[in-house]
């Protein structure tokens, strides 16, 4: 089938939530991704920061093929070799003593939330309900996620939501300090904020977050759905900030293209949870954890992080000339591979004029075009990807 017959079955049969680009991809290889008509893109986009190894993989496959010969599914009634392994892996790399899987981002903070509401009720009063989160911020689209995702454009059509919210302006101290309370169940913030405009936290601001978490008896939540593995040059966006959060919630990258989220947890929290407080049919699919292994030893090798931070200085120096260039150019802001360029205009133009000449970005707000290349991705790549922004940038 061509492009135009694919498009029109999806106009009769899928539900419609998504702005979708003007063409159909057929398959990926490397950092770049073909459509049906056989034109190739160089991938800055990544599935939303999930291809962390782009496309085909050898390792991720062979994972793949091994394990889905052994069992592809069992349920969470049962022990699994790779479930087991993967959670080994994840806590001997992080501050967590404990990992909750489950499918996806959203799910990842639905069950710190619900973590973070058993903790409070086992150890402190009933009314220490309440959970603070940041303008700007993205947590996920589910009733409780969603609770905690300022965007009226987002929240409106659900409402009533989850009650029990409170929203400080990000990187304030002061916002944090008036809203962070003995009636705070615990605060989830971003370290580097993705969909709401690529804004890296200040240290005092985790800092300060840290502090009034523990005055208060509350617990401290870093959301690195798209932050984490990797992202920004270190294995853990919290890494360089010396603050060490009670939950931690990932997703996007860990599966290597297949779905997978998890919460990862301190001993303090996972002791207020029992058998049967929280659950999922699929969550920890043995050949999901299986690929997750292979993602998981090659980001985090030294080598290869050191990689995401010298492409990472890179793409900064050819964005900063690029705003040069263009009087439209607001802002460059970004660590690692996660970068946003922020204009004075929509940023749309500049988005359809890449895919033109071969080149997918996406947006963080109207106004943020946002970069999020493979962390494989070489200087070559980011020079063609500079090109054609420069000339995606003069279409402003």
């Amino acid at each position: 089938m061509n492009g135009q017959e694919i498009k029109a079955l999806d106009e009769r049969y899928v539900l419609h939530t998504y702005a979708r680009a003007p063409f159909v991809i057929e398959r990926g290889e490397g950092v770049r991704v073909y459509d049906t008509e056989g034109k190739g893109y160089l991938d800055f986009v990544s599935g939303i920061a999930v291809n962390a190894l782009g496309y085909g993989d050898p390792d991720v496959l062979a994972a793949v093929a091994e394990q889905s010969q052994q069992l592809m599914h069992i349920s969470n009634l049962y022990h699994t070799v790779p479930q087991a392994q993967l959670a080994q892996m994840l806590v001997e790399r992080s501050f967590a003593d404990k990992v909750f899987f489950c499918n996806s981002g959203t799910e990842a903070v639905e069950a710190a939330l619900k973590f973070a509401r058993k903790w409070a009720k086992k150890n402190h009063a009933d009314q220490k309900t309440r959970f603070v989160a940041f303008e700007g911020a993205f947590h996920g689209r589910t009733m409780g996620a969603l609770s905690l995702t300022p965007r009226p454009s987002y929240q409106d059509p659900f409402r009533p939501l989850i009650p029990g919210a409170a929203f400080g302006a990000y990187n304030d101290l002061a916002s944090a300090e008036a809203l962070i309370d003995d009636d705070t169940c615990a605060c989830i913030v971003e370290p580097v904020q993705g969909e709401g405009g690529v804004y890296p936290a200040d240290p005092a601001f985790l800092k300060r977050l840290r502090e009034l978490c523990d005055r208060h008896g509350a617990l401290l939540i870093f959301d690195e759905v798209q932050c984490g593995m990797g992202r920004t040059g270190t294995l853990w966006a919290h890494e360089p900030y010396g603050v060490t959060p009670d939950l931690m919630t990932l997703a996007k990258p860990l599966g290597g293209g297949l779905p997978i989220g998890a919460t990862l947890m301190t001993d303090a929290v996972a002791s207020a949870i029992e058998p049967g407080d929280h659950g999922s049919t699929f969550a920890a699919n043995p050949v999901v954890c299986a690929a997750a292994q292979v993602v998981m030893t090659k980001i985090g090798a030294p080598a290869f992080l050191e990689h995401v931070r010298a492409m990472g200085s890179y793409v900064e120096e050819s964005l900063l000339e690029l705003q040069h260039r263009y009087p439209c150019v607001k802002e460059v802001r970004g660590r690692g591979l996660i970068w946003g360029i922020e204009a004075t205009v929509d940023v749309g133009p500049a988005i359809e004029a890449g895919f033109a000449e071969g080149l997918l970005t996406c947006k963080a707000g109207a106004h943020v075009l946002r970069l999020l290349p493979p962390l494989v991705v070489s200087e070559d790549d980011i020079d063609e990807a500079t090109a054609i922004l420069d000339h995606a940038f003069s279409a402003l």
